[in-house]
């Protein structure tokens, strides 16, 4: 008996959020792991560094694998991989040993990733497709309030191995359910293939490159706040880590209803461009304000309002690419969207760590991040216009289907 679009959503939820937990855990815990291994904060944003760049490299050859033999296939495979190498991390006890994980864990996600974008939106209907997109994320890092808030309460008697531990026989337990789980009516894999040539003629399309150009400053401002917070909160801010924690939490309970949220408002109204450009102002003038504020109570606020900010474009930003270009090519537009955004995570991951050391603060680096929201800004006029011209006319974007 096939299994409910609602239950399978569910399941594909679980799996991304132990991938979410793995990843949130290593931030969470680094000021830790720093003190244990003896590291400078540049070597400890090489965590982030490896397993960014392997999992931004894999992008577009995971989507594309998911187009070809089937997303929930290429899921599974990425699924077990990422909870093998958490385990990998708590296990490993040498800084080079957990570097060499954490970059083979950027393999498995994002073999997670695009294949997982797919499965959801299988679950939804067309015109609900942003909101699908947005639900991936922001189910799957409500795991991230469970993290901040009681990571560092069991951090000290169990430790931050152990919680890894925990986290990867978690994420294998979701993983056999979900290979279990038979797939919904109607939401198998398309019945024709995607061909080399067609993805050739996708990447000539303008609209495809301009989102690229703000997927490079959503992560970069996600990746980079992500990363280095819970450091900058306790080095910079002199907050204590379960302070830091607690902040955080604030923020990831207002992330999971902002991916939902924004996937909405741009289905609802039919204005992802608008959800865009919102955010980006607002994200630009959150993180110029963080910088100045010095009270637990301001930064509480800043940081969650800030947190809530990055994640509620996300559904609308990959969306409007798919909807461009093509359904069928879902798996490979998104992995090429987040290809770019992860090279953006990248700059921004080595370019904090690195002026926290030369600088003694991550000032500057977030004075940085704010004006990319504003470089951002301007590739959204374009990204309208071209919206606009496709779907007004009858022929689709990519020729050849």
């Amino acid at each position: 008996m096939r299994s409910s679009r609602g239950f399978i959503a569910g399941l594909i939820v679980l799996c991304q959020s132990s991938q979410s937990l793995a990843y949130a855990g290593i931030a969470l815990f680094l000021p830790l792991i720093r003190t244990e291994l003896g590291l400078t904060f540049t070597e400890s944003g090489l965590f982030a560094i490896a397993t960014t760049a392997t999992y931004a490299a894999m992008q577009i050859p995971a989507g594309y694998l998911a187009d070809r033999f089937g997303a929930k296939r290429v899921f599974l495979i990425g699924t077990l991989g990422v909870n093998l190498t958490a385990l990998g991390f708590a296990l490993l006890p040498t800084f080079g040993w957990l570097l060499l994980d954490q970059a083979v864990s950027g393999v498995f996600r994002s073999l997670m990733f695009a294949p997982g974008m797919v499965l959801m939106s299988r679950q939804f209907p067309p015109e609900r497709r942003a909101t699908a997109m947005g639900l991936f994320v922001a189910l799957g890092f409500t795991s991230n309030i469970f993290l901040n808030t009681l990571g560092p309460v069991l951090v000290g008697p169990l430790g931050w191995r152990n919680l890894f531990l925990i986290f990867a026989a978690l994420g294998l337990l979701f993983l056999v359910l979900f290979w279990k789980t038979p797939e919904a009516p109607g939401t198998g894999q398309d019945s024709r293939p995607v061909r080399l040539h067609e993805l050739a003629a996708i990447m000539r399309e303008r609209i495809l490159w301009l989102c690229a150009g703000i997927q490079f400053v959503r992560l970069a401002v996600t990746g980079g706040t992500a990363m280095w917070l819970p450091t900058y909160l306790v080095a910079d801010k002199g907050m204590s880590l379960q302070a830091a924690g607690l902040v955080l939490a604030a923020g990831a309970l207002l992330s999971a209803p902002a991916n939902f949220l924004g996937g909405y408002i741009a289905d609802r109204f039919n204005r992802p461009v608008a959800v865009i450009s919102t955010a980006l102002v607002l994200i630009g003038g959150t993180l110029l304000l963080i910088v100045q504020a010095q009270s637990p109570a301001a930064l509480l606020v800043l940081v969650a309002v800030n947190q809530f900010l990055v994640q509620i474009y996300f559904g609308p930003l990959f969306d409007i690419p798919v909807r461009a270009l093509g359904r069928e090519f879902a798996g490979t537009i998104s992995g090429f969207s987040n290809f770019w955004a992860n090279i953006g995570a990248l700059f921004s991951l080595y370019l904090l760590g690195s002026a926290k050391d030369a600088l003694g603060s991550f000032d500057a680096g977030f004075f940085l991040l704010a004006g990319l929201c504003a470089a951002a800004l301007l590739l959204a006029v374009p990204v309208s216009r071209d919206l606009t011209r496709i779907t007004t006319t009858a022929t689709p974007a990519v020729s050849g289907r």
